[in-house]
């Protein structure tokens, strides 16, 4: 680990926390459906929107209805882009004359992409044409970072609201999130990385002739729109195979600086966003602090096993980092804090390759995915997972002093707590289940690249990814298979919507409660011990059910590794 490195982590921290309250303070007037700046030019697109679908922004909708017209909206969407990547040879800006997309290829995309896992089994550039680019899965790197804001607007005024009925409208939250959040912000990102050296054309390849005087077909798009909403709306779908670790995604540290920022910067805003509309921004402030303090944990982990190197090629002399898998552009701190933020985060983005990571620097990334999107997590996603474990230390802290657990003002009773449990559950049922089934039949064991502790590990990472809605990969798994396919994409789905419904059924519960002032008896939820107690309940969660898979995989591997074997 080197002082330049140390500094690259705490200023990228630094430069986010500067930008947390500015954002919070936005995304609550969208919460609020209050007038922003934008609206005096966006306002007559909203209600030309409402007026051509219909729709009354200031109808309310209860907790059932919010999630029935949720799970259309998402179907629909599915099912668009699925008819598109299965007709695309037939469509238009398809210059190279790309094939449709086969049946098990794009039910995964199409899945993948309305969950906002982006999880890409595909080489974009040889298989997707630009109008699939563009219409079929940018559209979802807007939609499903606006569902999931939508989602965690839902879940706030579940805790701010008193004796009420209704949760809002997803409507209208969608709608406001895209046009005065998500599309504003995107446009002048994919102009920065316009002049920065991004591509942005239709055209989809050109050929250059080498220094030795060969041919070279170099693939084209339009890149920078697609990568300005894929990391601000923690997307993580490259346009190209290497993902930002492509020049004509991420070309330089000022890029990747800011695409790490643009990673979590809506979370981060989140976090103040719902202390604001609880009535204390004290708060979000100490939810914000739980999340920064377990980034920081992961960080370090990754960046010193990176750094430390492997211990195989220390037996033989070499000394220094892990740079394989890994751009010289960015280096072992770049690309250790990258993988953190794209997996505390739910991006999936990468600009190394973290299949080629040291065992326990591998480790931190399965780990940010099973704790299940709480150390920030994906744009609204994390924030709302985060509460899911709020009300489980709160009724915790309840069980100690021996009586009914209130947080921020709203009694957690057992409706609440078996609807969190419920929730939470059902990422270790996916991840472990897909993952056993996985590492005992014949089309799961043809995936991996490596046998041994590493190949398990290829398998749990795939699972945890999509069942977290990451898309991030140990690249080594061949997983475009019918098998693979089938089994993550259904994983994707259950990871994403079987825990957002019983997360409305808990903003629904605490909406219809009333108010409950605090007392001498009412446990802190401000203050470093509530901070603790987070963080513990999170981590003794996540160990017991995930350690011994872990210890299955990426320890058995170092283990081995120190041992002086491959596996």
């Amino acid at each position: 680990m080197t002082i330049q490195g140390w500094i690259l982590i705490l200023v990228f921290l630094g430069i986010l926390l500067a930008l947390t309250k500015p954002m919070g303070m936005w995304l609550f007037a969208l919460y609020e459906g209050r007038r922003t700046p934008l609206h005096a030019v966006l306002g007559p697109v909203e209600r030309g929107f409402y007026r051509l679908a219909g729709i009354d922004p200031a109808e309310e909708m209860g907790w059932r209805r919010y999630a029935v017209h949720m799970l259309i909206f998402n179907v629909a969407l599915m099912l668009f882009t699925y008819a598109i990547l299965r007709t695309q040879a037939f469509l238009p800006l398809n210059t190279p004359g790309m094939a449709n997309v086969g049946t098990d290829g794009a039910f995964n995309v199409a899945v993948s992409f309305t969950t906002n896992t982006n999880w890409q089994w595909y080489s974009g550039e040889s298989t997707l044409s630009n109008l699939s680019q563009m219409l079929g899965l940018t559209i979802h790197n807007f939609m499903s970072a606006a569902t999931g804001i939508a989602l965690a607007f839902a879940l706030f005024r579940g805790f701010a609201r008193r004796q009420a009925g209704t949760i809002g409208n997803f409507w209208a939250d969608a709608t406001r999130i895209t046009l005065y959040l998500l599309l504003p912000i995107s446009i002048v990102y994919a102009v920065y990385l316009i002049a920065a050296g991004v591509p942005q054309t239709l055209t989809q390849q050109v050929t250059a002739t080498t220094v030795e005087g060969a041919k070279q077909v170099i693939a084209l798009g339009p890149v920078a729109s697609q990568e300005a909403i894929k990391m601000l709306g923690t997307n993580g779908g490259g346009f190209f195979n290497a993902n930002s670790a492509h020049p004509f995604e991420n070309p330089d540290a000022l890029t990747n600086l800011v695409q790490m920022l643009s990673i979590f910067v809506i979370g981060f805003g989140l976090a103040w966003c719902f202390g604001k509309a609880v009535g204390n921004t004290k708060q979000g402030w100490a939810i914000l602090s739980a999340m920064v303090l377990l980034f920081l944990a992961g960080t370090t982990v990754a960046y010193w096993q990176e750094s430390g190197g492997t211990p195989l090629l220390h037996s033989f002399g070499l000394q220094g980092g892990n740079m394989e898998g890994k751009e010289v552009r960015f280096g072992i701190a770049a690309s250790s804090l990258f993988a953190t933020v794209t997996t505390d985060a739910s991006c999936g983005a990468v600009n190394a390759m973290h299949d080629s990571f040291t065992a326990l620097g591998g480790l931190v990334p399965i780990f940010n995915m099973q704790l299940g999107e709480v150390v920030v997590g994906g744009v609204g996603a994390g924030i709302y997972g985060f509460l899911l474990f709020a009300i489980l230390a709160v009724f915790v802290a309840g069980l100690m002093v021996g009586r009914t657990p209130e947080y921020v003002g709203k009694k957690i009773e057992g409706r609440e707590v078996k609807l969190a449990v419920l929730a939470i559950a059902v990422l270790p049922l996916a991840i472990l289940g897909g993952a056993a089934i996985a590492s005992v039949t014949t089309a799961g064991l043809a995936g991996p690249l490596n046998k041994g502790p590493h190949g398990f590990s290829e398998i749990l990472y795939a699972f945890s990814s999509s069942v977290a809605n990451n898309g991030s990969a140990f690249a080594g798994l061949t997983a475009g298979t019918p098998f693979y396919n089938a089994m993550l994409g259904v994983c994707m789905w259950v990871g994403r919507f079987f825990m957002i419904v019983p997360m409305l059924a808990i903003a629904g519960s605490l909406a219809a409660k009333k108010y409950t002032p605090e007392t001498a008896g009412s446990f802190p939820t401000t203050g470093g011990l509530w901070v603790g107690l987070l963080i513990g309940v999170i981590l003794i969660m996540g160990g017991l059910t995930f350690l011994p898979s872990l210890a299955l995989g990426p320890i058995a591997d170092h283990l081995a590794m120190i041992g002086g074997h491959l596996s």
